[in-house]
């Protein structure tokens, strides 16, 4: 089984996560910040990773160190339960729609850290989706390529905020499921490593 386990624990935050790449979508996901539980439920579901968090931080300052440090740990948990990557697929991109948005994931399990994300928060109409800041939105997902060393490409179109932040959770799962399906036993690089 491809799993990893991380605690982080600093002056901000204290987190306990566990990821199983070979599971079936089930997650258990206990953080303060009712929308970021309601999208990691998402990604868990749509990756088929089985997701287990629980996170504590100082969310009466700001929800950034717990956005960030929870982007952390699933980046670092991702790379371990990787291993030596032999035989996954390493590439994957989606395409996902929710009503009205749209968005485009392409990324590559490298061993190179790399996050461009294009989501236009100029458009949002709050500046909060429920309890979680949208500029923290962004930096998760940075927080997680940069910490799970893989190239992240996203972008999304659409009016509605929910919609579009959603979309982008989806097609991270989606893309993600399909860069670690076992394609062989060979490690997916000329290099010979990845």
């Amino acid at each position: 089984m491809r799993n990893a386990k991380i605690e982080r624990k600093t002056k901000e935050t204290q987190i306990s996560l566990e990821l199983n790449l070979d599971g079936n979508g089930k997650s258990s996901i206990d953080t303060p910040l009712k929308f970021l539980n309601h999208m990691l439920e998402n990604f868990s579901k749509h990756s088929r990773f089985d997701l287990n968090v629980i996170a504590r931080g100082d969310v009466e300052v700001d929800d950034h160190h717990l956005v960030e440090d929870v982007g952390i740990c699933l980046g670092r948990a991702l790379e371990k339960a990787l291993g030596d990557k032999k035989g996954i697929t390493r590439m994957g991109c989606a395409i996902v729609p929710m009503d009205d948005a749209l968005a485009t994931v392409a990324l590559d399990l490298s061993g190179r850290a790399y996050a461009k994300i294009n989501i236009p928060f100029s458009e949002f109409k709050e500046g909060k989706l429920g309890d979680l800041s949208k500029e923290n939105i962004p930096h998760f997902f940075e927080s997680f390529a940069l910490n799970g060393k893989f190239n992240l490409h996203m972008k999304v179109e659409g009016k509605n905020d929910h919609h579009k932040v959603e979309a982008c959770f989806k097609a991270l799962a989606k893309a993600l499921y399909d860069a670690v399906y076992p394609s062989g036993s060979e490690i997916p690089s000329t290099k010979g490593v990845v």
